[in-house]
């Protein structure tokens, strides 16, 4: 009987060593690709149905990027829109058995690449990110013009549209992406903005690209921006929930607010949802030292000015959901020095709401609500003069 026992459990043990093997040998594989071109990088994403082994090295004369990715198949993937001012062409092949080779046919051999791999969260999949970076010189010089003409009295406003590449933010159920939304918005009110003498507008973003929140502060800063304005569309799981919400930075040791911490986690969840490594965005001292308490201060007090005008104005144009800004550490928001809110417009999850937000005239209005309350800041504050104050007020 024992004899027996013995021989059972060695042939479970042996099924289980060969189920194991075999689990370790069964092919991964890529089941999307996806490629977003940013001003200053192009990203590569791939979307896995398991975590993968990979190495990445470089080729030239082509000048190409070469991925070896072990016992990963590929799946049929929608055509690409190439040529981007970094790739030519993506192609793949089995230069062994067991390996997928992936070429990235590269314009210049002076590309920087960083590559990471994405555990699955809020929906995504594992995935592999390829970026294949540019030269920022010319970004750096237009900065540098910017904040010299800032100080000649043109006051600067960055427009940050909320999400995108990777990041799609919320979804409505009709299928209105938050990062598509709020980039029409943005560049509607950018428009406005820069048809006023005196006043002119820098986006954070100006397509369907991944920017990371501490990037959008710096990019904030480089232009030298008298006010930050981030555009967002709200989300939750009951469908009639609606209205426009506005928020500034909380200080640190403050009252929490429960809903706005719980925003706040939410929005500033984006750089591990659109591909952030950790060591790639650093702790801003600026937060932490050069300010002293008055100038802190006098900048928060300056964004709970402008957050109150911007729920005034958005009362005439649809819902508000609270009466009075709230307060949370939003990441976007940290340029202390910046007076600067984050604007929820309304609940993309509201398909009522959501049918709104895809129509241009209400994104007109909503992008005219932003601008007024805008001018009515600066020109509280001594910085641009209107011809009918009153009235806009």
């Amino acid at each position: 009987m024992k004899s027996y026992n013995k021989c059972i459990l060695g042939l479970l043990g042996l099924l289980c060593l060969i189920s194991i093997q075999s689990g370790m040998v069964a092919a991964a594989e890529v089941r999307d690709v996806r490629l977003w071109t940013a001003p200053d990088h192009t990203r590569v994403v791939f979307d896995l149905d398991r975590s993968i082994s990979y190495e990445v090295f470089r080729l030239h004369k082509p000048e190409r990027v070469v991925v070896d990715i072990k016992h990963t198949k590929m799946k049929k993937v929608a055509s690409l829109a190439l040529p981007d001012p970094v790739i030519k062409s993506i192609r793949y092949g089995e230069p062994k058995k067991g390996v997928l080779r992936i070429v990235l046919d590269v314009q210049k051999k002076n590309i920087g690449l960083r590559t990471f791999l994405l555990k699955p969260m809020q929906g995504k999949p594992h995935r592999l990110v390829v970026d294949l970076t540019r030269k920022e010189s010319k970004l750096v010089i237009q900065s540098k013009k910017a904040v010299k003409k800032n100080s000649h009295h043109e006051v600067v406003i960055a427009v940050d549209a909320g999400h995108g590449g990777e990041d799609p933010g919320a979804i409505g159920r009709h299928g209105l992406k938050e990062k598509d939304f709020t980039l029409r918005v943005a560049k509607k009110l950018a428009a406005l903005i820069n048809s006023k003498p005196g006043m002119r507008a820098v986006l954070t973003r100006k397509g369907d690209y991944f920017v990371p929140l501490r990037k959008r502060v710096r990019l904030a800063r480089k232009a030298g921006a008298n006010l930050m304005i981030s555009i967002h569309a709200d989300a939750v799981k009951t469908r009639t929930v609606q209205g426009a919400s506005v928020y500034t930075l909380a200080e640190r040791g403050a009252t929490p607010d429960r809903v706005a911490v719980a925003l706040a986690a939410k929005e500033n969840a984006a750089d591990e949802i659109g591909g952030v490594m950790l060591s790639q965005e650093v702790d801003d001292p600026m937060v932490r030292n050069i300010l002293g308490d008055m100038a802190k201060r006098d900048s928060l007090n300056s964004s709970q000015l402008l957050a109150e005008n911007m729920l005034l104005q958005m009362k005439k144009v649809g819902s508000i959901k609270y009466k009075s800004p709230k307060r949370a550490r939003f990441v976007v928001l940290t340029a202390l020095e910046i007076p600067s809110v984050l604007v929820e417009l309304n609940f993309i999850s509201n398909p009522k709401q959501e049918r709104k937000m895809k129509t241009r005239k209400h994104q007109d209005r909503l992008a005219a609500a932003l601008y007024q309350a805008s001018k009515n800041f600066f020109n509280r504050m001594g910085m641009i003069e209107l011809k009918d104050s009153a009235s806009s007020s």
